[in-house]
């Protein structure tokens, strides 16, 4: 799916095939429509970390997990199987975010205070956003560790990951 790379939010997604929105009425909605969806790099530490803050804080239990090294980040965003991403991504209805984009939106998404922090967030201009943003991911590897395979969800967190 082609991402422009001025203003990425300008995307607007349509629901991958496997995903159908017309399921039995005993499932909840969630598992109809899993969005918003955040593609994390499934092996970095401080992603990993972030992934944490966010389950630990998503009271409603709305957003959902995907490993950017999953079948799930290589159908919904097209990737080809020896391409990766160096980025947070985040699908949600409105479109698909990269970068500082998608963590602004993220905090928004966690309501209270998290909310006021992502407008804020918002206030500074995409490109100094992004180059702090580009200046940790390049050190995030050395700052925070790389493990060895993704992160393993736990029994009560399995249906908030998607493969």
């Amino acid at each position: 799916m082609p991402v422009d790379p001025v203003n990425p939010v300008a995307v607007q997604p349509s629901m991958p095939p496997a995903v159908s929105l017309s399921e039995s009425a005993g499932q909840n909605a969630a598992a109809r429509n899993p969005l918003p969806v955040i593609f994390f790099d499934g092996v970095c530490g401080l992603c990993n970390h972030w992934v944490d803050f966010l389950v630990a804080r998503d009271r409603k239990q709305v957003v959902h997990f995907a490993p950017l090294q999953g079948e799930t980040a290589r159908d919904w965003l097209k990737l080809a199987p020896d391409e990766s991403l160096n980025s947070v991504v985040l699908f949600d209805a409105r479109g698909i975010h990269r970068k500082s984009d998608a963590v602004w939106r993220m905090l928004v998404q966690l309501g209270g205070v998290w909310r006021i922090a992502g407008w804020l967030l918002r206030l500074v201009p995409r490109p100094i956003r992004n180059w702090g943003y580009d200046f940790v991911a390049r050190h995030r590897y050395r700052w925070f560790g790389k493990k060895e395979s993704c992160r393993l969800p736990t029994p009560d967190e399995r249906a908030r990951f998607l493969p």
